[in-house]
C-alpha cells in the first residue's frame, strides 16, 4: 500500500505537487492521471526517495522507502526506461541488479522471460529501441518480486502487442493482491488498464 499525506514539493517559487493525499490499496491496478508536467513523476520520485518531500509524508507498506531493509523486493519501480549502462546488455544489467540486492540468479532468467526479453538478453541495451528499453525497466522492476510495483507511464513506445502485453502484466499483478501504481497522460489508456483512476489531484 501506498499512503500519501498532504506531498508537497516545490523547487524555488514553482509548486511541482501541492498538498497531495491519496492511497493506493492492493488487489487493483491504480492509474495516476494528469498532463506531462503535471507532477506524476516528482511524485513517484518522492514515494522511492529520490527527491525528499517539501511537506507531507508518503509511506509504502506503513514505512518510508529508505527504511525498508530490501527496497527492492519491497517496491518495484520503473521511472525511466533509459537510465542504465548503453554498454551492458540486458541479463548483465539485471544480473548486476540481482547480485546487488541478494536476488538469487533464476529470478534474472524468470523477469527476462516474462518481459519477453529471452531474444535479446545478451544484447547490449543501448541500442535496444524505446519499446524494448520498456521492457527492460519493468522486468527490472519485477525483479524483487515486490509487494508494490509502481511504473512511470510504461506504455511509452510500445506497439500494440506490447500494450496488450503490459495491461495484461498489469492486471496479473492486481490479481495476486499486489499493490499496483501506473501513471499516464493518456486517459484512454488508463480506461483500458485500471480499474481505478486518480484524476484532477495535481495542478
Amino acid at each position: 500500500m501506498i499512503d500519501a499525506q498532504r506531498l508537497t514539493k516545490r523547487y524555488g517559487e514553482k509548486t511541482a505537487v501541492d498538498g497531495l493525499d491519496f492511497a493506493v490499496k492492493p488487489g487493483t491496478v491504480t492509474g495516476f492521471l494528469g498532463p506531462n508536467g503535471a507532477g506524476k513523476s516528482t511524485t513517484m520520485r518522492m514515494i522511492v526517495g529520490l527527491d525528499a518531500p517539501t511537506s507531507g509524508s508518503v509511506t509504502v507498506n506503513g514505512r518510508p522507502y529508505a527504511r525498508h531493509e530490501a527496497p527492492l523486493q519491497e517496491v518495484g519501480a520503473l521511472l525511466e526506461a533509459k537510465s542504465i549502462h548503453p554498454g551492458r546488455s540486458a541479463y548483465n544489467h539485471l544480473r548486476a541488479l540481482a547480485l546487488t540486492h541478494g536476488i538469487p540468479r533464476r529470478r534474472v532468467d524468470e523477469v527476462i522471460e516474462l518481459a519477453g526479453l529471452g531474444s535479446v538478453a545478451k544484447k547490449r541495451a543501448g541500442a535496444f529501441s524505446l519499446g524494448m528499453g520498456q521492457r527492460l525497466g519493468i522486468a527490472a522492476a519485477l525483479l524483487g518480486d515486490p509487494q508494490t510495483v509502481m511504473l512511470d507511464e510504461p506504455v511509452n513506445g510500445l506497439d500494440p502487442e506490447g500494450v496488450l502485453w503490459i495491461r495484461n502484466l498489469l492486471k496479473a499483478l492486481a490479481d495476486e493482491g499486489r499493490t499496483v501504481f501506473v501513471s499516464s497522460h493518456l486517459m484512454s489508456e488508463m480506461a483500458a488498464t485500471s480499474e481505478l483512476c486518480l484524476t484532477d489531484l495535481l495542478p
